[in-house]
């Protein structure tokens, strides 16, 4: 089976969604995604979470690594690709996917 290598393209600042700022219910103001930097690289073998990966941005973006790795593709990106994100609407974050020949 292929490899699928995850890169972290953008952290969504709250505050150029919301425009005064989103806060949290206990008056913290929330900040970008703290789970993750730009840049970030991940290799997904056999589709196993990384230790370290977001159990909630994994489950958003396991239907696409899953396309992925059984040799799908998406008419929308170049073969073997895919730009995906989290579902977290106050600090998304998006990923890129790369099937990995070997």
């Amino acid at each position: 089976m292929p490899k699928v290598k995850v890169t972290v393209i953008k952290l969504i600042n709250p505050d150029d969604i919301f425009e005064d700022g989103f806060m949290h219910p206990k008056g913290d103001r929330i900040k970008t995604c703290t789970a993750f930097n730009e840049g970030d690289e991940f290799i997904i073998d056999n589709l196993n979470k990384p230790e370290k990966f977001c159990g909630w941005a994994w489950r958003d973006i396991f239907k696409d690594l899953s396309v992925l790795n059984f040799g799908g593709d998406f008419p929308w990106t170049p073969k073997g690709e895919a730009i995906t994100c989290c579902t977290d609407g106050m600090r998304p974050v998006i990923f890129k996917l790369e099937r990995i020949e070997e």
